[in-house]
């Protein structure tokens, strides 16, 4: 579904698309890097708008979001493209597809109608864009977000934050949560391993933390970027902006082009360990080991949450707060909803 895209700057008789750090400078009739936004007749269009690839019920904690609105469920949207092409992808066929005239489409305001009918903004949480990168689904995002937000209900993007700032800082004001996936703390592993640059990301960590919740995951490959040096100098960054930031350490397992065997258990230990030296909540994914996935108090060290494949347990708070020693913990929402 076309539909005229944003951020871009004509260039003689080309358009340099400014919407990520790419820049593509593309001529008439030629498609972007992601793969969903091309020039016709000397205008950019996006060519996934409102075209749902996928789409899902689900619980708020796979996303991953730990801190916020527990046990609750939010619908999963998701489309063609991405900026990026990371060679472990395990959404690779969406990214990697194109929208046809086969694909469902979904208008902002049909989006609305599927959240109010499962019940108001008390009872599900609203839309995560996720799947592919939802940040080349820009526009459609943009609108949704604004209506959902008018009507209540919290909207969440699970991103690789590869974005300009201008058009992430017009965005986020409708963004309730964001789970941002930081692939590795080297430029190395970014140019080699995803095509793209660290610099960026880092920058939208540091927007978005200002301006909503936000969660980050990294998935933890052998030899590429398990290294505990690496892990320290991240998780020392995450907690240079905020120690309460969560952080989602996941197990790889082999996807894609990448055949590396899978992350050993112990390799997972090790970098949460090293992350805890700095952060105060960091989880273990894809794996499951007793206690790797809890949620305790970082003063007193308390249980506040079990969680055991997506099951969770409110064991120890009263809205944000220890019911042990008080603390004030990192998680939304502060007070139980009506």
């Amino acid at each position: 579904m076309l539909k005229p895209a944003r951020f871009y700057t004509g260039e003689d008789d080309q358009i340099r698309c400014l919407l990520c750090p790419r820049h593509c400078l593309l001529g008439e009739g030629q498609t972007g890097f992601c793969g969903v936004r091309r020039v016709e007749k000397g205008v950019l269009y996006t060519e996934n708008y409102a075209r749902c690839a996928a789409l899902q019920w689900d619980p708020v904690e796979k996303k991953p979001l730990y801190h916020f609105y527990p046990g609750r469920q939010i619908l999963s949207l998701g489309t063609y493209g991405c900026n990026l092409r990371c060679s472990f992808c395990q959404n690779w066929s969406l990214v990697l597809g194109k929208p046809g005239a086969a694909d469902p489409v979904l208008t902002p305001a049909g989006v609305l109608a599927m959240l109010q009918r499962e019940g108001g903004p008390g009872k599900v949480v609203g839309v995560a864009y996720t799947y592919n990168e939802p940040l080349i689904w820009y526009e459609y995002v943009a609108e949704t977000a604004c209506l959902l937000h008018e009507h209540g209900y919290r909207n969440v993007l699970v991103t690789n934050g590869y974005i300009s700032r201008e058009p992430l800082e017009e965005l986020l004001p409708y963004i309730d949560a964001l789970n941002i996936d930081l692939k590795a703390f080297s430029d190395h592993f970014y140019e080699q391993y995803c095509r793209g640059r660290r610099g960026p990301v880092m920058e939208a960590v540091e927007l978005a933390a200002a301006a909503a919740h936000l969660e980050v995951t990294c998935l933890i490959i052998p030899t590429l970027n398990d290294s505990l040096e690496e892990l320290a100098r991240l998780s020392g960054w995450l907690a240079g902006i905020d120690p309460d930031i969560p952080l989602h350490l996941s197990r790889y397992f082999p996807q894609h082009r990448m055949t590396l065997p899978p992350t050993p258990p112990e390799t997972m230990l090790a970098a949460q360990e090293i992350a805890l030296r700095k952060l105060h909540h960091v989880y273990l994914g894809n794996i499951d080991l007793p206690g790797s996935a809890d949620t305790l108090c970082p003063r007193c060290g308390a249980l506040l949450i079990t969680r055991s494949r997506y099951r969770i347990r409110i064991a120890g708070l009263s809205g944000n707060r220890c019911l042990e020693c008080g603390a004030s913990i990192n998680l939304l929402p502060a007070s139980p909803e009506k």
